[in-house]
């Protein structure tokens, strides 16, 4: 050992004693650093003792500053850094922070914001330092490393769906104003026919008889309203703001179809639980959605992924399943993070917040977090509203007794429960199993009864 280092390990002793004679934490994590994120700069606090000079110090944000805080963090002994998770300007000082081998403590700013006396980004570094180091900080959660960019891809993804969405609605709303009825009498404006009779009148065609005979032969219309639908105002200027929302739709499709193969590429490359082939399902329960990835075969990837058909249990469509690899990663992976069905539903906010103060419930509802697990699964628990299933049932009790959005809710946790039990039992869908009668929920079913007779003037008796 050098005598440098003997002289760094001597300050460190000595500011951790002093640090407890001062009644201060720093043994949870004794190495541990605090990060202001900010756009334009960076302040880091160590602990006291670790290096010569001011123990909290800015450095820029640009990739010269972050690798100069790298290397300052590694020279002053800091194995851990809290750092909030402020906008995007976060994610490179993670990834620098993490390949250098720092455990990186991304924490929600809500969780810090109790600074004591002026706030200042020196003050919020050293706060988060202090927190840090008595072992107060929570960390949140971010996917493995070969998750993270099928987690980018696939919300980029879905940026672009939405846009292509946008132009739809744009297309849609010339065509009312060319008084030309398509979306009443085809299912989609982007669909097959639409698409088809649009580019025709783009490309100067303005007979009704001809465009109408460009429809798909599954096209339920019948001809004639089809033909009286296509008589409108070809007027120029429509004509060229419809030709501008087409061409932006078709550039939209380009740009998701090359996202899907990379996808699908990085999908290959991330191992998985199970190397056995999926079992064989019937094609109603494995349906392709115009928006699932086309080159990407979503079912058995979730099967490798999980281990479990996940497509067994109703409402959890390729979707839902896209949504919960990219954002989640493989079974290893979810029970690595989330150390039950409570703190997975908990992290995707579909359970109550409840606060309790002298013993009265101050907030019961759910916490608003921007989930995209969540809401696939809010969307799965509106798709089976109306099933004949368990979760069917469940849905419209819930409903009918809490009310349409948080029936939802209810059901989208119920869901989330279910998905979890599944990956880590690696058993198999089973309804009875799913809906069992706990001996919890007979006596809330039974005190429910009591009350309800009671309010009726009545008394429930024990069958002999």
């Amino acid at each position: 050992m050098t005598k440098r280092k003997r002289r760094l390990n001597q300050k460190i002793k000595a500011a951790s004693a002093a640090a407890a004679k001062q009644g201060l934490n720093t043994v949870t994590h004794p190495d541990a650093a605090g990060i202001d994120i900010g756009a334009e700069e960076l302040v880091a606090a160590v602990p006291a003792g670790r290096c010569a000079g001011d123990t909290v110090r800015t450095f820029s944000s640009f990739t010269a500053g972050v690798a100069a805080l790298r290397d300052w963090l590694v020279d002053c002994g800091i194995k851990t850094a809290a750092l909030e998770s402020t906008g995007n300007y976060w994610i490179t000082t993670y990834s620098l922070l993490s390949d250098a081998g720092i455990d990186v403590c991304l924490v929600n700013a809500r969780h810090v914001k109790g600074v004591p006396g002026k706030k200042t980004d020196v003050c919020d570094a050293q706060w988060l330092q202090q927190l840090h180091a008595a072992g107060l900080l929570k960390k949140s959660f971010r996917p493995d490393k070969e998750i993270v960019p099928l987690r980018y891809l696939m919300r980029h993804r879905g940026e672009i769906i939405a846009e292509a969405g946008r132009q739809t609605q744009l297309m849609q709303k010339v065509l009312t104003e060319m008084n030309l009825h398509i979306h009443h009498v085809f299912s989609d404006v982007d669909g097959v026919s639409a698409q088809a009779i649009i580019s025709a009148i783009l490309a100067g065609e303005r007979d009704a008889e001809r465009l109408a005979a460009l429809r798909d032969k599954r096209c339920r219309s019948p001809k004639e309203k089809i033909i009286e639908a296509l008589r409108g105002d070809y007027r120029c200027e429509y004509l060229f703001v419809l030709g501008q929302c087409q061409q932006r739709w078709t550039q939209c499709l380009t740009a998701i179809a090359a996202c899907d193969e990379q996808i699908a590429t990085l999908v290959k490359a991330v191992p998985g639980d199970t190397t056995e082939s999926p079992p064989t399902a019937p094609a109603e329960q494995r349906r392709i959605h115009k928006n699932t990835p086309a080159v990407l075969p979503v079912y058995d990837e979730a099967f490798r992924f999980y281990g479990v058909d996940l497509s067994a249990v109703p409402g959890v469509s390729a979707g839902v399943l896209a949504v919960l690899m990219s954002e989640v990663g493989t079974g290893s992976q979810m029970k690595k993070a989330f150390r039950s069905a409570e703190a997975f539903s908990s992290w995707m906010g579909l359970c109550p917040d409840n606060r309790i103060s002298g013993g009265k419930v101050l907030k019961a509802k759910t916490r608003k977090v921007p989930s995209r697990v969540a809401r696939a699964l809010r969307l799965a628990a509106q798709c089976v509203a109306r099933s004949d299933n368990k979760i069917g049932e469940f849905c419209r009790r819930l409903k009918a007794r809490l009310g349409k959005a948080e029936g939802i809710v209810a059901t989208a946790h119920k869901l989330a429960r279910i998905i979890y039990g599944m990956i880590t039992s690696g058993k198999a869908y089973d309804e009875s199993e799913a809906f069992k009668v706990t001996p919890s929920s007979k006596a809330k079913r039974l005190l429910n009864l009591q009350k309800q007779a009671h309010s009726l003037g009545f008394q429930l008796v024990p069958a002999m």
